[in-house]
């Protein structure tokens, strides 16, 4: 019997439609980038390459909002990129360290859950979930709501890294009279980092890019860039907010550049 190596790229058309979904995917996103330093007022018409509207951004009449926007995007993001990893990793511990338990997979499949449901029967859950508590929507509720549908964005990063460490690091830790909890936190944890890094990272792009569940747990006068980039294009799609797409579009490129390197880096050799 000859061996023989599957090889997708030797299908007919799949160039063809590789790159067609490459154009449909990154097409508007070089357009708004290229636009963006655009020297006219116009959306169409090309008059020749300026920063006009990156210092617009900073300068212009609605800086301020962008400004507190920006502030609040971030600082939702850190801290529910923080907590949604800590987490993440604690429940990665117990369910690849802690062996066999029942209901393990249910486990599982709620971490998962997120990931599954539509973004947007999310979201209409966690408002009828704070409005029947009670809970006054504002930044507070955004960021219970972030961190929420973060944890399992952290988790599989994390979870990934810790499969690939072999469990023989910690007996021989425990084999020198380590605890538990020093072969924890001397030995599995650093050997998790770059897992961890990846994690957080994804958690706080997640975070920082998302829409739709932030618009209907955020409370009035609340807003974050996205909200507040949606806000703005209901007035009519302006220069400036090609500029602000640009540089949301860039962090996002960052950190997941970050991300992809840090996941490939190798501490346990």
């Amino acid at each position: 019997m000859t061996n023989s190596t599957f090889d997708i790229k030797s299908y007919r058309g799949f160039k063809a439609i590789t790159l067609l979904c490459l154009i449909v995917l990154y097409a508007p996103l070089v357009v708004v980038t290229i636009y963006s330093f655009n020297s006219s007022q116009s959306l169409t018409n090309w008059e020749g390459l300026s920063l006009r509207w990156y210092a617009d951004v900073f300068t212009g009449p609605e800086s301020d909002k962008f400004k507190q926007a920006a502030k609040n995007s971030f600082i939702i993001a850190i801290v529910a990129a923080t907590v949604s990893t800590t987490i993440a990793t604690l429940a990665a511990t117990g369910m690849v360290r802690g062996g066999k338990f029942k209901l393990r997979t249910v486990s599982f499949g709620l971490i998962s859950l997120p990931l599954m449901v539509p973004e947007i029967v999310t979201a209409v859950a966690t408002l009828i979930f704070f409005n029947s508590i009670g809970f006054d929507r504002g930044i507070m509720t955004i960021l219970l709501a972030h961190i929420a549908f973060c944890i399992p964005f952290a988790y599989l990063p994390i979870s990934a890294r810790m499969q690939g460490i072999e469990d023989s690091y910690e007996q021989a830790a425990q084999d020198l009279y380590a605890t538990k909890r020093q072969a924890f936190t001397k030995i599995l944890l650093p050997l998790m980092m770059p897992g961890i890094i990846s994690g957080f990272l994804l958690a706080f792009i997640v975070s920082l890019d998302d829409f739709i569940i932030t618009n209907f747990v955020k409370g009035a006068g609340v807003e974050t860039l996205p909200t507040a980039i949606f806000g703005s294009v209901k007035q009519g799609i302006k220069p400036n907010i090609m500029a602000i797409s640009t540089m949301l579009l860039g962090v996002s490129i960052i950190m997941v550049t970050i991300s992809y390197f840090v996941s490939k880096t190798d501490n346990t050799k």
